[in-house]
């Protein structure tokens, strides 16, 4: 070839089995090792001219056909690649069987790739140029690779149970490899041991959809069953912007706190000591001294002391403007009561209690006061004390629930969506309820 000129396009091969002389058409050129008759699902020595025969095996009547059909083209990172090799993969877990699938893909320039499936979760996949570094002494298990931390998900012995087409390698139904994947999620890091070998391959995890449309595939791919070992949390971005959010509102929240704290008077306008008897007969109701109330309008927050023990004293008040004859209607019951039981000691309520009227204007004011108490009780001494424009807190932690309960919900569903991918490694979540 002359200096400067165009690579030569590979040219596909056609052979036939020597088993069943069916047609093969062999995509991989010179690279492939072993390639498999879908006529009489012999595995034949690509290297071999005379294309020996090196295993022939049993299919079932049901068994898995390609999702991706053998020949078919499509785009990955941009490079097109064919689909050459199809097999399935099987381990067992308690007994139970669980098989994925695997694509072998080719480019005459770039070389091999692979595409994964198990339940409607694809990964694409490729051999890795370097090892990853073993973390010592972690638990579980860690790798890091490129900056990056890997925990490890599951180790079992995997064994092939169907081939189909070109493969890069010697293939043999029931050959079976001890595999190890290492997840971070949207990757996945796998060693298989086969024979003391050892094999490193990374997986990034890719939407059906986004397949289906790489190979241009009729209808739609199959739904995603459950939570694979390293799909991403659809909720993780949508987790640490919701917190970062409400960080801020906090932020803000508090500052505005802290600044109405500030600009508020607090302002003492009345304090009054009284008594009330309930076994007195007759009016118990009473008017108290009149108090200015200041300024601008603002709320009126009125506080009742008292020395109620295991009883309690219910006072319905009236906040009267003198000129107007507007009032502010309101009932507070006082009550605290407390004791042992086979529990131990116990109370309930307390012995003061504070209100608050919003938007009273200002204006001399007095106070309309009717007690009522247990019968039989006797005296019950209380004071009332009103101030003028008190800072609230109730409205910021209104906000504050307002703001957190999202937050909350959704860490939940992120730490639910967590459970389920760890719930299938070897390393399940504690579960609380002491069930299995």
């Amino acid at each position: 070839m002359s200096a400067g000129a165009p690579p030569v396009k590979p040219q596909v091969k056609a052979l036939n089995c020597p088993n069943c002389g069916a047609a093969l058409v062999v995509r991989s050129f010179n690279t492939a090792v072993t390639i498999v008759c879908e006529g009489c699902h012999s595995i034949l020595d690509a290297k071999d001219p005379n294309l020996q025969i090196l295993q022939r095996f049993k299919v079932a009547t049901d068994e898995d056909k390609p999702l991706i059909p053998l020949g078919t083209r499509g785009k990955i990172r941009g490079v097109d690649y064919e689909a050459i090799g199809f097999e399935r993969r099987t381990i067992h877990v308690d007994g139970i069987p669980y098989s994925w699938h695997e694509y072998v893909l080719f480019n005459p320039y770039k070389g091999f790739r692979y595409l994964t499936e198990y339940n409607g979760h694809w990964n694409d996949v490729s051999t890795l140029k370097a090892l990853p570094e073993f973390l010592p002494y972690a638990s579980p298990p860690k790798v890091k690779y490129l900056g990056e931390t890997y925990r490890h998900f599951q180790t079992a012995k995997a064994g092939t149970t169907f081939v189909l087409g070109e493969f890069p390698w010697q293939v043999r139904v029931g050959e079976a490899s001890d595999v190890t994947d290492y997840v971070s999620p949207p990757r996945v890091i796998s060693s298989e041991m086969t024979g003391g070998e050892v094999t490193w391959s990374m997986g990034e995890y890719l939407a059906g959809k986004d397949v289906w449309k790489a190979f241009r595939l009729p209808g739609s791919p199959p739904e995603a069953i459950g939570v694979y070992e390293n799909q991403p949390s659809p909720l993780s971005a949508e987790t640490r912007n919701i917190w970062v959010a409400f960080a801020a509102f906090l932020v803000v929240l508090v500052v505005m706190m802290i600044g109405f704290d500030l600009a508020a008077r607090n302002e003492q306008v009345f304090t009054g000591y009284y008594k009330y008897n309930s076994n007195q007969r007759g009016e118990a109701s009473f008017v108290t001294d009149d108090f200015e109330v200041k300024g601008h309008t603002s709320n009126v927050e009125v506080t009742t002391s008292t020395d109620v023990n295991n009883r309690w004293i219910y006072l319905n008040y009236a906040l009267i403007n003198e000129a107007t004859g507007q009032a502010f209607d309101f009932g507070r019951e006082v009550s605290y009561y407390h004791g042992y039981d086979s529990d131990g000691a116990w109370s309930e309520g307390k012995a003061n209690d504070s209100v608050a009227i919003p938007k009273v204007p200002p204006g001399r004011y007095y106070l309309r006061v009717e007690p009522e108490g247990d019968p039989g009780y006797g005296m019950t001494y209380y004071t009332v004390t009103v101030k003028r424009d008190v800072p609230q807190y109730s409205f910021y932690a209104i906000a504050l629930g307002a703001l957190l309960l999202p937050a909350i919900l959704l860490t939940w569903r992120s730490l639910s969506f967590e459970h389920l991918r760890w719930a299938e490694s070897d390393h399940p979540p504690i579960n609380l309820g002491g069930n299995e």
